[in-house]
């Protein structure tokens, strides 16, 4: 029989697709973990990684198996997760993905609060895109994620926790700068400053406003930064669309340039995303309740609110 150990380090092989990397994260020398897999290979009488591949992979037949091997991971983690329930104990670790356009202004709401409540708990946090989240989710590389839905996954658990509305960020020079309030056909796309591809706030901005009526300006700037786009539009160029997070703390010649939309009121669902056979479920439901608990009040009812598909 092969042990809970080798069928760890079997694990981290998939996942880091590296000898050294995989070691590294298992805290052993190449060698031993070298040796222990072919070990269990021998024991399974399979061969469980074609070694010839950069990056390294399963092979056809080693697949299944290895799949397997999360599956019996996560079932003998559970062991420690109940008998920490049973007794009250929250303790452990979590390793959290956030994406970017979301992380450093929902994470200095709840985390200092969090981390003085449970000194226990270690939070680990990546900032990633959605794309990324769902797949380390998947893998097992993380606990949980912290993003913009609905995703249209089937495969994982998603508690929507609250409903950020969108604002628009409005140049002085903008024929919108008049206005008290925006309804979202008066936003001309062709005015917006974008995030680049591959951020979830992209795609969302482009099925608020009219995405088929976007052209290249004479000046094209990729960035994943909200802050940078809040400073062009300070520039009197154009205008952004944020959501609201973002605008806490402005001074008010900043808030000055805000302007929010009428009902109803586009909004971003922000949910914790995790594998449906997650260990650590005491752990995040803790984690979903304080980060509610610090969340403006108005963020938290759907009612009357229009949620922008990713």
């Amino acid at each position: 029989m092969i042990s809970i150990v080798q069928l760890e380090y079997i694990v981290a092989l998939q996942t880091y697709q590296s000898f050294g990397l995989a070691a590294e994260k298992c805290f052993i020398s190449q060698p031993t973990l070298s040796a222990q897999i072919h070990k269990a290979e021998e024991t399974l009488g399979i061969k469980l990684f074609d070694r010839s591949k950069k990056p390294i992979q399963p092979t056809s037949k080693g697949e299944e198996i290895v799949a397997q091997a999360r599956v019996v991971l996560r079932e003998f983690a559970k062991i420690q997760e109940i008998a920490n329930e049973k007794q009250g104990i929250v303790q452990g670790e979590v390793h959290l993905g956030i994406i970017p356009t979301l992380a450093p202004y929902l994470l200095p709401l709840f985390l200092v609060k969090f981390i003085e409540k449970y000194p226990d708990v270690k939070i680990s946090v990546a900032e990633l895109t959605t794309e990324e989240i769902v797949q380390k989710v998947k893998l097992g590389m993380l606990d949980a994620g912290l993003l913009a839905t609905p995703l249209g996954e089937t495969t994982l658990d998603i508690h929507p926790i609250f409903y950020e509305p969108f604002v628009a960020y409005v140049s002085r020079n903008s024929n919108l700068f008049e206005k008290k309030t925006l309804d979202t056909g008066d936003v001309d796309i062709q005015d917006i400053w974008l995030v680049n591809e591959g951020h979830c706030l992209r795609s969302q901005v482009l099925n608020l406003c009219d995405k088929n009526n976007h052209r290249n300006k004479n000046f094209d700037y990729q960035t994943g930064s909200i802050e940078a786009l809040k400073r062009i539009v300070e520039m009197d160029k154009g205008i952004t669309i944020l959501p609201e997070l973002s605008v806490n703390g402005l001074k008010p010649e900043e808030m000055d340039l805000v302007r929010y939309f009428n009902d109803p009121e586009p909004v971003r669902e922000i949910s914790l995303v995790h594998h449906r056979n997650v260990v650590k479920k005491r752990l995040l439901n803790v984690l979903l309740a304080e980060i509610r608990l610090n969340i403006p009040s108005k963020m938290i009812q759907k009612e009357t609110k229009r949620v922008i598909d990713i």
